[in-house]
């Protein structure tokens, strides 16, 4: 479970470029033009094609409960000039396994600049600063060369391949996994940061 600081809806995360905040039922028009895209679509599990109205709806519904519960913590990519445009998502939750797993998309047209790894270091960051979290795990399509760039730029290291099933399309994809313990993200850092007082136990998986 996530700690409480995460729990509540005035809980944001600000970077050079960017504002992360909860998902909001204003933000449903947008998803359904940034996630509606096939091309984002295709790289993810969980996001259907075609994205409907539902699927927007549904989607900011369960994200706010997740967060309130402390089962995950998903936020918006807005740009800090303008808090209000939906520019994607950045997410973490806890697997069944217990590990925690990093996850994010943006719209097409703002890829290349960036905000995919300032969004994912940010949220690297509160992870292993409010949860005791030994490791973060991530996983990427093979295809998938741009979300592989942002996970290695972050600091993952490749750990396997295997076969992955996307629940939003009733498949299975071939997918590479990869983990950032928080032994060497703090070596990236260049400092060790204390743990909180109180924090949600993590465990690694078996």
């Amino acid at each position: 479970m996530f700690p409480d600081l995460f729990r509540d809806d005035v809980f944001t995360l600000e970077t050079a470029r960017l504002f992360l905040r909860w998902p909001k039922a204003k933000d449903v028009a947008t998803l359904c033009v940034e996630a509606g895209d096939r091309r984002v679509a295709e790289s993810h599990a969980v996001i259907p094609h075609p994205y409907r109205p539902e699927d927007a709806v549904a989607f900011v519904s369960e994200a706010r409960s997740q967060n309130l519960e402390g089962r995950g913590l998903y936020l918006a990519i807005t740009a800090r000039k303008d808090q209000e445009r939906l520019l994607g998502v950045a997410s973490l939750r806890q697997r069944p396994t217990g590990e925690v797993s990093l996850g994010y998309w943006l719209g097409v047209s703002h890829w290349g600049k960036g905000y995919a790894t300032e969004a994912a270091q940010a949220l690297l960051d509160a992870a292993f600063l409010y949860t005791n979290a030994p490791a973060i795990i991530a996983g990427v399509r093979v295809t998938n060369d741009r979300s592989r760039a942002v996970l290695e730029r972050c600091g993952f290291q490749y750990v396997g391949s295997g076969m992955s099933q996307r629940p939003a399309w009733g498949d299975t994809v071939h997918t590479d996994e990869y983990r950032l313990s928080r032994r060497l993200w703090a070596s990236l850092k260049g400092w060790r940061a204390p743990l909180p007082t109180e924090r949600p136990e993590f465990r690694e998986s078996a």
